[in-house]
């Protein structure tokens, strides 16, 4: 999603087919050794060293890059869940309803991100909430890994201590070891389709952090598992149960290529609505796109709102038996590669659509436009949230109206029954 002069470089496994003739019919892209303008892939590495102060390399007003010099604050792990936390202290402190909690200490409307640690650092705080509930799961995941590399399921505290003798660590002392990683409490109580265990996979593009500026894709799609899932502890060590990456599901006895062990979001939704019903799936989908938003808000602050970058966001979204959605991590690459025809077709359009926003009007690039396309370029993008736009007309309000919720005083509703509300955040 880089668009700069010089020869051209292929940085990714991106299918170079698929690039060639989406960025040829646009006109002003042509991917040839002697022309002005060619595509780079930038990669989150490739990204850092473009911002490093060491380099000293300088963007002008016609190169874009895709990614934020500092995404990670969203994309790794444990910055992720830290910038949450302290996004909730300061919304708190302010007084703010959002951060409203309930009779059992527990937040209201910013409870979205599952109890979690980092480790070694926070390993005594750990065993104090283990020790809570001594039943329960937790899943333990490296910080800068993706795919499902190095993840693993504990149920004892025994399993932990032979972990950190194990690996690279070798003890909680080293605080400063490169291979840190998260402890969550797993959500054991997924919603099921067939038995098997989803999570979905949205596209969420940011053109602007300060004002923010984002945009939901509407064609993200759910990632089964092969397995059917059991809560039973002799399974935690099977993987094809537990993790719905295509990584590791492609590998498993029941991989469908074909379908890929894929749905697509509206497939989903018509599932949803007819087994649970319109209001519901509504509800549910207002919900996400709450998460989104606020995980969003948490790191604006402190993201370096480069005027050259753009970011397209992969979110990881897990939803629970009582349709509470919860998210996982946030990826700031997301596969682009197709492992079906249908993954090709959407990828294929979500970077045709990403660019239609990115850059004006498929014209050459220029960082100083003020980064908010007419709606007929927008694709399959929605805008999801406007900063400038809410607050200049008034309805900027930081408490959406969930159904049965109100940024009014606890226990008020906020609809009356039958009448569907419409998100105020927006």
């Amino acid at each position: 999603f880089g668009i700069m002069a010089g020869k051209v470089k292929w940085v990714t496994d991106i299918e170079k087919s698929v690039l060639i003739n989406n960025f040829e019919k646009r006109g002003w892209i042509q991917v040839a050794e002697n022309e002005d303008w060619n595509f780079y892939w930038m990669s989150v590495q490739t990204i850092r060293n473009v911002f490093s102060v060491e380099t000293g390399y300088r963007l002008s007003d016609d190169q874009i890059v895709n990614h934020f010099p500092n995404h990670y604050e969203l994309t790794r792990k444990d910055l992720m869940v830290k910038n949450i936390k302290r996004y909730r202290k300061e919304l708190e402190k302010e007084g703010s309803p959002l951060a409203e909690k309930d009779e059992n200490g527990k937040y209201i409307y910013l409870d979205f991100v599952p109890v979690t640690f980092m480790l070694p650092a926070d390993y005594n705080l750990f065993v104090e909430e283990f020790r809570k509930n001594p039943s329960s799961t937790w899943i333990m995941k490296p910080c800068g890994k993706a795919q499902g590399k190095g993840i693993f399921l504990i149920n004892k505290l025994s399993q932990i201590k032979k972990w950190s003798r194990d690996s690279k660590t070798s003890s909680f002392v080293s605080q400063s070891s490169k291979e840190a990683y998260v402890i969550s409490l797993y959500i054991n109580n997924p919603l099921l389709i067939g038995g098997k265990k989803f999570d979905l996979r949205l596209y969420v593009l940011v053109s602007t952090y300060r004002p923010l500026r984002c945009y939901m894709y509407k064609l993200g799609f759910c990632r089964f598992c092969t397995v059917k899932y059991t809560p039973s502890t002799s399974e935690l060590d099977n993987m094809f149960v537990h993790l719905t990456n295509v990584a590791i599901q492609k590998h498993g006895d029941d991989y469908n290529h074909i379908h890929g062990g894929k749905w697509t979001v509206s497939n989903l939704r018509l599932y949803l609505e007819s087994t649970r019903g319109k209001e519901v799936t509504n509800k549910l989908f207002d919900e996400i796109h709450w998460i989104i938003v606020q995980s969003l808000k948490a790191v604006a602050p402190v993201m370096n709102n480069d005027k050259h970058c753009f970011e397209c966001y992969g979110y990881d979204i897990i939803i629970d038996d009582k349709l509470k959605p919860w998210l996982i991590e946030v990826n700031a690459s997301p596969s682009l590669t197709s492992s079906t025809a249908n993954d090709r077709i959407l990828k294929y359009n979500l970077i045709n659509d990403t660019l239609n926003i990115a850059v004006p009007n498929g014209e050459i690039p220029d960082c100083k436009w003020n980064k908010s396309p007419p709606k007929e370029v927008l694709g399959n993008y929605e805008v999801l949230y406007d900063e400038e736009m809410a607050q200049g007309d008034g309805s900027e309000r930081d408490l959406r109206s969930r159904p049965g919720q109100s940024a009014a005083a606890k226990g008020s509703r906020g609809r009356d029954l039958g009448k569907p509300v419409l998100t105020t955040w927006k």
